[in-house]
């Protein structure tokens, strides 16, 4: 017996995927390598483990694995980006025949797909690379995916994907192809730069509501009353996480503050870079975790600098609408690098059906995904969109009071002070930016375009 799709690589994201695959009627075949002495019987301890995957098919030994598949092959890679990618299809090339599939569905880099996708492609083997967002829980009870690559590769694979992906409000898979070359993982790469964001946000709410003085308890009840309006993936975990307890203890209070990434957000922050975007946020976000990990220096300044402390008590009102501005934001700037990288790539990527997907399954979804999706549809400028724009009007008071007052007190809340900085910058239509351009040149001869000139010409002053 063959079977229909084969899983390499069982971490937890792989053994996940694995049995979402198995629970939806496809017969699996597994493999993960073996290491005497830290890597051994894998695929056959996880396989006896779990009841749906008692007709999958388990292997250490990748030619084994790959025989057990029916043709074409298809195969999914769940193991980490990187060098390890090309180790392991430097091993499965030679193994596999024309028209078989390999589906990346790691955080790979977006350049790197697409030298695979070319490389693959010369020895007439399909590569997808495909972006998969929900974590543990999302891979084994419905992910969002988005694939790209070959459009007719991915049609033989398409089943696989949406019959594993997690259904939006209308019962459509939360999997849409997403357009050629790496784009799928370069939208998972802006998906989770705009995670790291809205993770920041959240924790600069609890920050100033802690240094008012409100026990996680209390926070939770406020974030737990903000989800009639904002609801969220994050908002709702963080409730849990300011709930939970061990032995009368808040788990949360007994957690170092140090914030660990895996790469994706310093990608985005040099993607966007490239791209001339200016989406401030997340390298904010990025640059705020580098800054988390000085714990023993921030110690040590923190008693030569003590900060004053809040003289004005901040409205939780205030603060609720501080955090909807900045989530408006952040919005605005990652589905604007995805139109920038659409266009200076030529992916022709679809914004309207990319928020449809990130409704369900994934870490950013949200009650104002679900509102983007329409208002996409019509236009990829969501700041000039009418409720938009009512939305921001309404909030805009809230957000600079909230950012004034915690300025004051000293405390550290890069990413709603960004929100608020970059909000005045594009709506500045005279900026401070003839003042640089005249230093340029004055310095370095570079030249400056100007005012009422339409012809482009470049003007220089000796000065």
């Amino acid at each position: 017996m063959k079977a229909e799709i084969g899983v390499i690589g069982l971490g937890v994201m792989g053994k996940s995927l694995s049995r979402n695959l198995a629970q939806k009627g496809f017969s699996v075949s597994l493999f993960n390598r073996h290491l005497k002495g830290k890597e051994e019987s894998v695929a056959l301890d996880f396989k006896q483990a779990f009841p749906e995957l008692k007709n999958s098919q388990a292997f250490d030994n990748l030619q084994a694995f790959v025989a057990s598949l029916e043709s074409p092959k298809k195969i999914m890679v769940m193991i980490a980006a990187g060098t390890a990618m090309d180790e392991l299809l430097s091993q499965i090339t030679p193994l596999l025949s024309v028209d078989d599939i390999i589906v990346d569905g790691g955080n790979s880099h977006f350049e790197e797909t697409k030298k695979r996708i070319k490389l693959l492609q010369e020895k007439g083997i399909h590569f997808i690379g495909a972006g998969i967002s929900g974590g543990e829980y999302g891979a084994l009870h419905g992910p969002s995916i988005m694939p790209s690559g070959n459009a007719s590769a991915y049609s033989k694979i398409e089943k696989f994907l949406k019959a594993i992906a997690a259904k939006d409000a209308h019962g459509e898979p939360c999997c849409s192809y997403i357009g050629s070359e790496g784009s799928g993982h370069f939208v998972k790469m802006i998906h989770n730069g705009m995670e790291y964001v809205e993770m920041q946000l959240l924790a600069e709410c609890y920050f100033i509501l802690n240094q008012q003085g409100a026990t996680n308890f209390e926070i939770a009840e406020v974030f737990e009353s903000w989800r009639k309006d904002l609801d969220s993936y994050l908002l709702e975990i963080s409730v849990d996480i300011l709930r939970k307890q061990e032995g009368g203890t808040s788990v949360l209070d007994t957690i170092l503050d140090q914030a660990d990434h895996k790469g994706t957000g310093k990608w985005s922050s040099i993607a966007i870079s490239n791209l001339g975007t200016p989406a401030t946020l997340i390298p904010a976000a990025l640059l705020t975790r580098y800054l988390s990990f000085f714990k023993s220096y921030r110690i040590q300044l923190s008693k030569n600098y003590p900060r004053p402390g809040f003289s004005d008590q901040i409205a939780t009102a205030e603060l609720k609408d501080a955090y909807g501005f900045a989530r408006i934001m952040n919005h605005y700037q990652g589905f604007s690098s995805l139109a920038k990288a659409s266009n200076q790539y030529q992916w022709n990527l679809n914004l309207s059906t990319i928020a449809r997907i990130w409704t369900q399954g994934c870490i950013i979804k949200s009650q104002f995904m679900m509102r983007l999706i329409d208002i996409l549809r019509k236009e990829n400028d969501i700041l000039s969109h009418p409720d938009i724009q009512k939305m921001i009007r309404e909030r805009h008071a809230a957000t600079q009071s909230v950012v004034a007052a915690s300025i004051r007190a000293a405390y550290h809340i890069p990413c709603l002070a960004e929100a608020v900085q970059f909000f005045h910058g594009i709506i500045t239509a005279d900026s401070s930016a003839n003042l640089i351009q005249a230093q340029r040149d004055y310095f370095g001869a570079h030249g400056y375009l100007k005012k009422g000139d339409p012809s482009g010409k470049k003007h220089h002053t000796e000065w």
